[in-house]
């Protein structure tokens, strides 16, 4: 009788071995790899690298939408600088508290949800973890405050030139393709791992995302550079030295970092610095490839940081103007 119960228990267990081995297979189908789970998770449902970044809203469209009630303002910037001067009926909130912020309120009611910061690059960071996070209708104010008010204009240092005797057309290749980043967030489905990986980004602060150029340029060797813009463009003007060319997406072709395509090619041994026109579609970027667990760093100011006059006046480039400027009401209520 007792072999009879005792098979009957071995049975019973591995049954209860095989459902539970199903159930971890289901909610982490790739394995333990949490990193790839995240990635081939967001290219299969949002595809938000091919289509949800960059999101930005110029100030002429935000005030429209606020004039209607249908725009939601978060500004991220220093308390004494939000009070010192604000878009009406904003809401001073900092830059690691956007998310609890936006997930404790019901905003149902507004058809935007609009990040502003100085320049647009903070903003744009906190806007892709939001976006990342199914937030769709989370956008940056474009340029920031920079393009809402002349005295908050922080663009006016953020142009330089003084790389541009420095950039090259000689071509570096693509890195193999590898392994993805190993991370482990303790959670087992795509939503959990993703979830928990956007909360720890965010708690980062942008300072651990961001870069400027006279680091780089001290130690180009240390960094896995990425050139984000076209091939052409790739060639003329050139680009920092090392940097390799990664094609944001366009109207033919997927981004050379979504998960499909050459994301893979990106090191996780060294530290990754993309590098875009104004640096707000880098940030979109690297808060995007730091959930994934890659240790990357936008490009503060981008092109217009490095070699300004080289771009001016070229219309496929986004380059700042003070005509950006709008010179709209600021409030201090």
């Amino acid at each position: 009788m007792l072999n009879k119960y005792s098979k009957l228990l071995a049975i019973l267990l591995a049954f209860v071995f095989i459902v539970s081995c199903s159930d971890d297979d289901t909610n982490n189908p790739s394995g333990s790899n949490e990193s790839q789970i995240i990635a081939e998770h967001i290219e299969s449902t949002t595809n938000y690298v091919n289509s949800g970044m960059p999101a930005m809203i110029t100030a002429s469209d935000l005030q429209l939408d606020i004039a209607i009630n249908k725009a939601y303002v978060i500004d991220i910037r220093k308390d004494v600088d939000f009070k010192a001067g604000h878009i009406k009926n904003a809401v001073n909130v900092g830059p690691t508290d956007v998310l609890t912020h936006v997930q404790g309120k019901d905003l149902t009611a507004y058809s935007k949800i609009a990040i502003v910061c100085y320049s647009g690059q903070t903003a744009s960071w906190a806007t892709s973890l939001l976006r990342l996070m199914g937030y769709n209708n989370a956008f940056t104010l474009k340029f920031g405050m920079s393009s809402w008010n002349e005295s908050t204009n922080s663009w006016k240092t953020g142009i330089s030139n003084l790389r541009a005797s420095e950039f090259t057309t000689e071509a570096t290749p693509k890195g193999a393709a590898g392994n993805l980043p190993t991370i482990s967030t303790g959670v087992s489905s795509p939503e959990a791992i993703l979830e928990t990986r956007v909360k720890a980004v965010f708690a980062e602060g942008f300072d651990a995302a961001k870069i400027s150029a006279d680091v780089v340029f001290g130690s180009l060797s240390s960094y896995y550079i990425v050139n984000y813009w076209s091939e052409a463009h790739y060639n003329d003007p050139g680009h920092i030295p090392g940097a390799i060319q990664y094609s944001p997406k366009n109207d033919n072709a997927k981004s050379d970092l979504s998960y499909s395509q050459k994301l893979s090619t990106l090191p996780t041994d060294k530290p990754v610095v993309v590098y875009c026109y104004t640096g707000q579609t880098s940030a979109h970027m690297v808060a995007y490839l730091r959930v994934l667990g890659y240790d990357a760093k936008s490009l503060l100011y981008g092109a217009n940081g490095m070699i300004y006059n080289l771009i001016d006046g070229k219309a496929e480039f986004a380059v700042w103007h003070d005509t950006y400027c709008m010179n709209y009401e600021l409030v201090t209520d």
